[in-house]
């Protein structure tokens, strides 16, 4: 199980809350372009808080020498596998000639994965789609995965719709272009060898047991974002292991949960904001946005959700603006709020 890079969603406040919910999930970060990394401040780009284990660096390019140069540092940051995106559609993207039009290109693929292998010691993945624009031949995602694969990568993320180069904004194309499950499925099939994970579509447990039936992962994107409690089930579901035996992160003390709530995970994110406030000046709210579908589907969440996104409570303290949301999650009809 992992959740997907998402562009402005998966910075590392989010991800230390989803770690908060699943011990095992492998994480991911947004996509950092070579270009951010080899011109920008590549502290801000690559930190990342020592819980997050185990977690992923998505990279976007396709120069192998940059790559290779950009992957050093991700495992020099001490990250666990390196990703190569080659599945995003946006216009920004293909202008700078990498993601989903990288398909195009296998045997550049092929060099820029062999650059990294070179460089690094982690593992090298990439996470692509079955298809660009509307080609339908399973063959061309094949001989993808093959040429790719020979260069020395042996997990592919499967995005398992193609991706429309022209015509569609990326919304429309994570949603617009068929689901082609079975394509995945015959990849695994004739790459047996490798380990193949498939993304797209998938909400429910019951899905996601389906999909491991025939592949080895499930990468779960925005569902996971708009309702993160799903998370909480990960580890008992799907890794044998119950929240229970396991340390609570950031615990000095090696506390253990015996038992996992939302206002736990609350209440361990208050402190996370509290640490955060003292160590770095991070306002509250940049990282209560990632949390406001902690309540979802629940009594009174909408009324939560208000308090942690009302912006003329950021000068509270980060303990009473919770203590503001739990009443006004528990008295629906509170006014002022």
């Amino acid at each position: 199980m992992s959740v997907a890079p998402m562009m402005d969603w998966t910075d590392r406040h989010c991800r230390y809350f989803h770690r908060l919910l699943s011990r095992h999930a492998l994480l991911y970060t947004e996509m950092v372009t070579t270009g951010a990394l080899i011109h920008g401040d590549v502290e801000r780009h690559l930190r990342f808080n020592a819980e997050e284990h185990p977690v992923a660096l998505q990279l976007g390019g396709s120069e192998p020498a940059d790559l290779a140069h950009c992957a050093k540092l991700g495992e020099q940051w001490g990250y666990d596998e390196i990703n190569l995106n080659c599945g995003c559609p946006s216009e920004r993207v293909q202008r700078g000639a990498f993601g989903a039009c990288l398909m195009a290109e296998p045997q550049l693929v092929a060099d820029c994965v062999k650059a990294m292998v070179d460089a690094v010691n982690v593992p090298v993945t990439v996470k692509h789609r079955i298809g660009i624009d509307k080609g339908e031949s399973y063959e061309f995602v094949r001989d993808f995965v093959g040429a790719v694969s020979e260069a020395g990568c042996k997990t592919f993320v499967v995005h398992a719709r193609n991706a429309w180069l022209k015509g569609l904004s990326p919304k429309e194309n994570r949603e617009v272009p068929p689901l082609r499950y079975e394509l995945v499925h015959r990849l695994k099939r004739d790459f047996s060898h490798l380990t193949i994970c498939i993304n797209g579509g998938i909400t429910t447990n019951e899905q996601v047991s389906e999909q491991l039936r025939e592949l080895d992962g499930v990468m779960v994107g925005r569902v996971a974002y708009h309702n993160p409690w799903w998370l909480a089930s990960w580890d008992a579901d799907f890794f044998g292991s119950a929240h229970a035996d396991l340390p609570v992160p950031g615990d000095s003390k090696g506390a253990t949960r015996t038992e996992l709530t939302r206002e736990a995970i609350e209440e361990q994110m208050v402190a996370y904001m509290e640490r955060e406030a003292a160590e770095d000046a991070t306002p509250w709210s940049a990282i209560a946005r990632h949390m406001l579908g902690l309540r979802h589907g629940l009594p009174g969440a909408r009324r939560w959700r208000q308090v942690w996104s009302d912006h003329r409570l950021k000068v509270l303290p980060a303990r009473q603006v919770m203590a503001l949301a739990r009443e006004a999650a528990g008295r629906p009809g509170l006014p002022g709020l």
